[in-house]
């Protein structure tokens, strides 16, 4: 039998299903308003950066990252290669893989290296500082990543994947495990300007905006001008504790009608920062608090500044300090590999000082210090005195945090070309930092778009053999 309910004729049965399937959606939206009800009644969210605690036991709680951007030569600096001065000039062989500059010539490295520490691990006359740290250092020099192109590489190391935007390595660490300061970002990215990619490259991309990196330009360490606007000088605490009450509440209710908006949540959690921010961070930045005899330790320089600061903010709580070199991609050193020097310069003895002051504070053996750029470069000439970018073979060095000290990991072939020995990919130093922070990097995970991403995507394994 059909009955005639408008234009087409229905049938019994898809009178029947089609009234079934409205009272579902009634039933639907009845549920969501009960859920909706409830969690306003309940009042606001818990605090998203609140300590969380790990899969399992960690040996890291922060992580400090040396950035330097550009891309340092592992030939000249980390990773010794004399078969580079015997064969200096020549065509590469055959055996090993050169994809860029096919025309140019083997190079040796300017700069002599030595053995250092007890554990006699060779470094270059670029990093004598750095050197009287060594038995501190576990070297990695296997590294490899995709593409010899800064974009996709620095997008690589900051967040795992080459093509923005994807969530970078702070803001896993954030959502992962929360922060121990509450009046204090989880994740800060000291930068003086913006390297190549720029804040991409802090990006929390689909994760809750709060896991956003903080980004503090440090060419200028005047406290109150480092963070703009972020002390009020109108009201006192009290008043300003009511004002932003009310203004909070006030948002909670419109929030409460548009659950789904994370900008909107985002920007109410960025108010609650910035009035306990107040009160705490121009402490935190103020290196002038320090002694004579620690601010000499670092020497000058805004790096140094920025290395300084980063141990300030660790020993404050504060889950992932990035120190970029400077702006844009300074060790990128096409025309002459002898540039190095000055970059060196600039960041040996700053870098030496972090890692000393770390450990007379006690502080080393809890914070992981990660140091490396995007990518190294060429054994061979660009040319005649530079060297183009190199993937498939380079150096990165962590220190304390429960990695290996006084260890090399890894090995390139004779030439510094490619990965042969123990090889580790960005996705598996990735994997090891998160497991350092005692996170399974394959259930760190996040729903987005209908599947869970993780920062190692479907890659990545722990590397064992620089676990201490």
């Amino acid at each position: 039998m059909r009955h005639s309910l408008g234009s087409p004729a229905w049938t019994r049965r898809d009178w029947l299903r089609r009234m079934g399937g409205g009272f579902g959606a009634l039933s639907l939206a009845g549920v969501l308003a009960e859920e909706a009800a409830a969690a306003h009644a309940s009042g606001p969210a818990l605090n998203p950066l609140a300590p969380k605690a790990p899969h399992f036991a960690a040996k890291a709680r922060r992580v400090i990252f040396l950035f330097m951007n550009g891309g340092p030569s592992h030939v000249d600096t980390f990773d010794p290669k004399p078969m580079l001065a015997q064969r200096h000039g020549e065509k590469p062989p055959e055996s090993i893989k050169i994809n860029r500059n096919a025309n140019s010539t083997l190079m040796r490295s300017p700069f002599s290296f030595a053995k250092h520490g007890q554990s006699g691990i060779a470094v270059s006359e670029l990093y004598p500082e750095v050197a009287g740290c060594v038995d501190d250092l576990c070297v990695i020099r296997s590294m490899h990543t995709d593409i010899p192109n800064h974009e996709p590489a620095l997008l690589m190391m900051n967040s795992g994947q080459i093509q923005p935007t994807r969530p970078s390595l702070g803001s896993w660490l954030t959502y992962g495990l929360g922060t121990e300061n509450q009046n204090l970002p989880g994740f800060v990215v000291l930068c003086p300007g913006k390297p190549v990619v720029g804040p991409q490259l802090w990006s929390n991309s689909f994760l809750p905006g709060i896991y956003q990196g903080t980004h503090i330009n440090n060419r200028s360490i005047d406290p109150r001008a480092i963070i703009a606007h972020l002390t009020n000088r109108h009201l006192a605490r009290d008043p300003q504790r009511e004002q932003l009450a009310l203004l909070q509440r006030m948002n909670e209710f419109h929030l409460a009608d548009r659950p789904q908006d994370a900008q909107l949540e985002a920007r109410i959690q960025s108010l609650e920062m910035a009035f306990r921010m107040q009160f705490e961070a121009l402490d935190a930045f103020d290196v002038g608090n320090e002694t004579a005899a620690t601010r000499a330790l670092y020497g000058p320089g805004e790096f140094a500044d920025a290395c300084l600061i980063a141990r300030r903010l660790a020993e404050r709580g504060v889950r992932m300090i990035q120190v970029y070199y400077g702006d844009g991609q300074p060790w990128d050193d096409h025309s002459d590999i002898g540039n190095h020097r000055n970059h060196a310069r600039k960041s040996d003895r700053a870098i030496a000082a972090l890692l000393r002051d770390l450990k007379a504070r006690g502080l080393l053996d809890d914070t992981l210090v990660v140091w490396g750029g995007e990518f190294g470069r060429t054994p061979t000439s660009q040319g005649s005195k530079g060297r183009d970018h190199h993937s498939l073979g380079f150096t990165m060095w962590l220190a304390g945090g429960g990695a290996k000290a006084g260890h090399v990991h890894g090995a390139t072939d004779d030439f510094g070309c490619v990965a042969i020995e123990d090889k580790v990919h960005v996705h598996d130093l990735h994997a090891t930092i998160l497991h350092l922070l005692g996170m399974d990097h394959t259930k760190l995970t996040y729903r987005y778009s209908g599947r869970d991403f993780r920062l190692t995507d479907v890659y990545g394994e722990v590397v064992s053999g620089i676990i201490a």
